[in-house]
């Protein structure tokens, strides 16, 4: 599993989500760890963009796969900035805790 510690943050999550994330992370990872500031940032501003856009919905893969990689960067701010670890293992907790259940219920409301 991605860590004992963010699954016992993401408890919230189902048995199912969190394979599908502990998937996605480790066929990410390398990639991701490898990710330059532009490609992380475009990859950010990609899944905010896609997930405000009122006529879109993610995939519950699509979903996990943008936030993992987003958590999984994360670690590799942790290594560039030691004295920021703990900031960026708070995000990453923050990160792998998003919930697709939550962000269907964020598309519902966004429609009305």
């Amino acid at each position: 599993m991605i860590s004992n510690n963010v699954n016992a943050q993401s408890k919230k999550l189902s048995v199912d989500d969190q394979l599908l994330q502990d998937s996605i992370y480790k066929s990410n990872k390398k990639k991701v760890l490898n990710f330059s500031m532009k490609e992380f940032d475009a990859l950010f501003f990609e899944y905010f963009s896609r997930k405000n856009n009122p006529d879109l919905v993610l995939s519950k893969t699509e979903f996990y796969t943008y936030t993992v990689q987003i958590a999984t960067f994360s670690d590799r701010l942790a290594k560039l900035y030691p004295d920021q670890k703990e900031v960026a293992e708070q995000n990453k907790e923050k990160w792998l805790s998003e919930s697709y259940e939550e962000y269907l219920d964020y598309k519902a409301n966004q429609k009305k």
